[in-house]
């Protein structure tokens, strides 16, 4: 019993860390039970575990970007003109929610519908591996492509509803593709139609809740709200320290993006996936 919260501690510092940095969560966790294998719960667990165990990181973008998310307000100014509880909401965060809302469309379409034929085509080690390596150059294409251009969307309230389009678009390719990584993609669009790397990585994180909140509640729904002791134990344990991690890791990204690009990531995504498809051809 102790090996398996033990398992689930790694599992939780792989899900924060990568969920945030564009490296792919879910590849990565996928990779990882290759070599750490629960041994005490079901498969089916493990399907909902690696989905679920992303709430933790979520609760962490909730708590550093509450100020910024929260669509309430006692400053008259920044409120709807109306009265009643109108004149209480949050016009400039309104509208931040119904582009992420827009941004969502995409994935949630699609993913409702295709979600399994998804999981049994490309939820493998070398389609991992492949997402890794193309969108690790994707990321160095696209940073040597804007090296002398300035960002000409700097914050939240320049996105436009078409800009929250496409950057969900691309954030369908992570849905479909394993190991494209959800917060690669959404920054990859993003950095394409003009948004600085700060704003860029802000969105993303405000996206991931919706997203990740209604993957996690299909999959608990699907797997059923039955548990054992031990599936309670493990699933909370990722959870809180996924959490913790990704509060760790997301005030470091945002520090470290302020004064350099991503390609450091595209570099580490390509090395990996090459790694992935060398150890898989020859097992």
């Amino acid at each position: 019993m102790i090996i398996e919260i033990v398992k689930s501690v790694i599992f939780g510092i792989i899900e924060g860390i990568t969920e945030w940095l564009p490296i792919s969560s879910t590849g990565h966790l996928i990779l990882a039970e290759q070599f750490i294998k629960f041994n005490e719960v079901s498969q089916e667990f493990w399907n909902m575990f690696e989905v679920v165990i992303q709430l933790g990181a979520i609760l962490a973008v909730v708590l550093l970007y509450i100020k910024k998310i929260w669509p309430f307000t006692n400053k008259k100014e920044k409120a709807i003109k109306n009265t009643g509880i109108l004149s209480y909401i949050n016009k400039s965060v309104i509208n931040l929610w119904g582009k992420i809302l827009v941004a969502c469309i995409p994935a949630a379409i699609i993913g409702l519908i295709f979600d399994e034929v998804f999981e049994k085509l490309f939820y493998n080690p070398v389609c991992i591996a492949i997402a890794l390596i193309v969108f690790g150059i994707a990321f160095i294409v696209i940073e040597n492509w804007n090296k002398d251009k300035k960002s000409q969307k700097e914050n939240a309230s320049q996105i436009t509803y078409k800009d929250a389009l496409i950057i969900g678009i691309f954030q369908l390719l992570a849905a479909i593709f394993p190991g494209t990584s959800r917060s690669g993609a959404t920054i990859i669009g993003a950095l394409l139609i003009g948004l600085s790397r700060p704003n860029a990585a802000e969105f993303t994180f405000y996206l991931a809740i919706p997203t990740m909140f209604g993957a996690s509640l299909l999959k608990l729904l699907k797997f059923g709200l039955t548990f054992t002791q031990l599936e309670i134990e493990v699933l909370l344990v990722g959870m809180i320290v996924s959490f913790l991690v990704s509060i760790i890791v997301i005030k470091f990204l945002m520090n470290y993006i302020k004064k350099h690009n991503f390609k450091i990531f595209g570099y580490y995504r390509i090395i990996l996936g090459i790694i992935v498809l060398l150890y898989f051809s020859l097992t």
